[in-house]
């Protein structure tokens, strides 16, 4: 390297890093901005949340089952051999007892209980005049 050209390194080095203290408070600056934005992009995804599980929230249907109540049980194994007409419910059940957490205990026609989960179940609308 020749003497000519480090000198004109030397001088530009010196040139870029005249103030060191200006240096420091641009970078101090820089760093409380990347702070201000982290903080804004933690607000917006929080917001962006929110709206997401409110939304979601809107579109569940709650089903209000109690004891006593009859319903209907999907039958989740006819989805592989489903017949052309065969109904995926079966039933009616009676609702012995609606558990924590959704689960329902079911009594069977032959008075045997079996607890389900509650997304499985559907209340039975029949009129209460036309069963025998």
């Amino acid at each position: 390297m020749s003497r000519r050209s480090q000198r004109g390194k030397m001088w530009a080095t010196k040139l870029l890093n005249l103030d060191i203290r200006t240096a420091q408070e641009k970078r101090v600056m820089n760093l409380h901005e990347l702070e201000e934005i982290r903080l804004e992009a933690y607000d917006n995804s929080r917001i962006y949340k929110e709206i997401t599980k409110a939304f979601h929230d809107k579109k569940i249907r709650h089903k209000d089952l109690k004891a006593g109540d009859k319903v209907l049980l999907f039958n989740s194994k006819l989805r592989i051999f489903p017949g052309k007409l065969k109904s995926r419910w079966l039933g009616p059940f009676e609702i012995k007892e609606v558990l924590p957490y959704g689960a329902v205990t079911l009594l069977g026609k032959s008075k045997n209980e079996f607890t389900v989960n509650g997304q499985r179940v559907k209340k039975y609308m029949a009129n209460e005049s036309t069963e025998v």
